[in-house]
């Protein structure tokens, strides 16, 4: 689609926040396709990243990536000393490179603005960057310092960047995490956790049909452990369970002798994890002949809305109250690099990126007119938080 020149309008000399502006940088790194698993992919747009906040004159870090995954960027303003603002951003996506020719290619059809991962979260880690580029413009700083980390591989766990995650978090008073806005633009003040598993049955392979006797079928075994595993899932405690993927057995005359599945579970608190937690690994075989082992535990801690981030919540929304409209928060079962900060007890936003639709799906959009509205909150926060 056609863009506009990135010329920055003025008011009594001074830049303004401009939607069309906004939209282009949005683009240019929607553009940059980056699939977690694809560590060229992401270190590439972590190069376009890295150039942006160089220009801006920000100290920038690049810890090189790790496990088949890119790099980690980290930024911190020129000023300021001591606790401040962690603002956490992912550049990978969920979508095969291509995917912007294909499945969901990237335009503008009215309010709507498509492309791969520009919901989840390439316009949401956009309005960071522009938010402290605006600032810097206006010639001003915050009151308080800020670090900005770019995250490779959000979308699979943080597996390589959660230590640094904790340990910036650590340093710093509050989060600000640019997840995507939900439900007509609501920000995250609480998040489910997430376990994830890997469970696999042993049975005993033998030929299906002169020896059928002989055998002990692991995909049999693995199907009564499944039904089990989704009977967990109680909407009204706020606990789903769902079997992911699974693989099993060699050949069709063979009675399978191995099957494996993955598991994703949500919980609400610990309380409940511990609860889920000793049920998933303590299951045991119907068939005593096979055997069952279990691996994994939490991927994502769960956390409330506590005080701290009651408190922040009721700063953000006087913030956009200022600008001209009411901000509103939930809880989601979703996780983000905002639940590792948030179990931490560090006050932390989530959801402060663009409003939209469809993250993880061919059909994501964002809202255009949503996002002055959401870089404004964000330099709202950024000027205001002492």
């Amino acid at each position: 689609m056609k863009r506009k020149n990135n010329v920055n309008e003025t008011v009594n000399n001074q830049p303004v926040v401009d939607g069309e502006e906004i939209l282009d940088g949005v683009l240019r790194w929607v553009d940059v396709e980056s699939p977690s698993h694809d560590p060229d992919a992401v270190n590439h747009m972590a190069d376009h990243v890295e150039e942006g906040l160089a220009m801006i004159g920000m100290k920038v870090e690049r810890t090189l990536g790790r496990d088949g995954y890119g790099d980690i960027l980290k930024a911190r303003t020129p000023w300021g000393e001591g606790p401040g603002i962690l603002v956490l951003s992912h550049i990978d996506t969920v979508h095969a490179l291509g995917t912007k020719d294909g499945a969901n290619p990237i335009r503008r059809e009215g309010d709507k603005v498509y492309g791969p991962g520009i919901y989840d979260m390439k316009a949401g880690a956009y309005i960071a960057f522009y938010a402290i580029r605006h600032i810097i413009r206006q010639g001003k700083e915050t009151p308080l310092p800020l670090t900005f980390m770019y995250i490779p591989e959000e979308e699979v766990g943080s597996p390589t960047s959660r230590d640094m995650i904790i340990e910036e978090a650590k340093k710093n008073k509050y989060v600000l995490v640019t997840e995507p806005a939900r439900e007509g633009g609501k920000i995250v003040t609480a998040r489910n956790g997430r376990l994830e598993y890997e469970i696999s049955v042993t049975g005993r392979p033998s030929h299906a049909g002169a020896r059928h006797m002989d055998g002990r079928n692991a995909i049999k075994e693995m199907a009564h452990q499944i039904i089990k595993l989704e009977g967990l899932t109680d909407y009204d405690r706020s606990l789903t369970c769902s079997v992911g993927t699974i693989t099993g057995g060699t050949m069709t005359n063979v009675v399978p002798s191995e099957c494996s599945v993955t598991v994703d579970i949500r919980v609400p608190d610990m309380e409940t994890a511990e609860e889920v937690m000793a049920i998933v690994e303590g299951l045991e075989p119907v068939d005593p002949d096979c055997s069952i082992t279990v691996t994994g535990g939490v991927d994502r801690p769960p956390y409330d809305k506590f005080e701290g981030i009651a408190v922040l919540f009721e700063h953000a929304k006087k913030v956009a109250a200022k600008i001209g409209f009411e901000l509103q928060d939930l809880k989601t079962g979703g996780g983000s690099d905002g639940n590792f900060t948030g179990a931490l007890g560090i006050p932390t936003l989530d959801g402060l990126g663009a409003d939209g639709h469809g993250a993880h799906s061919f059909d994501e959009y964002i809202y255009f007119s949503s996002l002055e509205e959401r870089t404004k909150l964000m330099i709202g926060l950024m000027n205001t938080l002492e």
